[in-house]
């Protein structure tokens, strides 16, 4: 390995750290705990060093909203893949909804915090292509314009997470919301 090789290498490797303690400091004491300084003093290196990686906060956030994004195809592919085909929607839905509920400070980032991730263009990256495929490859067979039923369904789970989150519809009923909402935009009998 050459010496450029390592630097690259050990360059990665900061920076997964610096995103990995962020997470934790994000969903352990929300966001405005995240500062530069802090996450300084816990990866043990300066804040020069941690602004050779990310120009600040918000570029710490989208990072952190971008590895949200891997984790969460990941997931919900995950889901795709064990579910049979009729229960293939649900089953991503599931997956996207429990994501939100276990990971409430990197779900902020990825949606509700002002970042520069594009969405819906040419510009979009990988992770959040995959994750909308994961919805569009779900869709019943024959479901009439898929991406736009995927929109629809990813916005609806969107809106039962964030209000499910902040304590505004009663947590007993997420099944049956679930349910109701699957059928009536994808036509699916759970």
């Amino acid at each position: 390995m050459t010496l450029s090789e390592r630097r690259a290498r050990e360059r990665t490797e900061r920076e997964r750290l610096i995103v990995r303690v962020a997470r934790e400091l994000a969903e352990a004491e929300g966001w405005d705990a995240v500062t530069v300084r802090r996450l300084a003093d816990r990866v043990e290196y300066s804040q020069p060093v941690l602004y050779s990686h990310f120009r600040g906060k918000a570029a710490i956030v989208r990072a952190v909203a971008l590895d949200g994004f891997t984790d969460l195809a990941r997931q919900l592919h995950a889901a795709r893949e064990t579910a049979s085909s009729r229960r293939a929607l649900r089953a991503v839905s599931a997956a996207y909804l429990r994501f939100a509920a276990e990971h409430p400070a990197v779900y902020e980032a990825m949606f509700e915090m002002p970042n520069d991730v594009p969405f819906a263009s040419d510009d979009t990256p990988e992770p959040l292509r995959a994750c909308f495929t994961a919805f569009t490859s779900a869709l019943p067979a024959g479901t009439r314009d898929i991406d736009l039923a995927a929109e629809v369904i990813w916005s609806a789970l969107h809106g039962l997470a964030a209000l499910a989150r902040d304590g505004r519809i009663p947590p007993q009923h997420q099944e049956a919301r679930l349910d109701l909402l699957l059928s009536r935009i994808a036509g699916e009998n759970q």
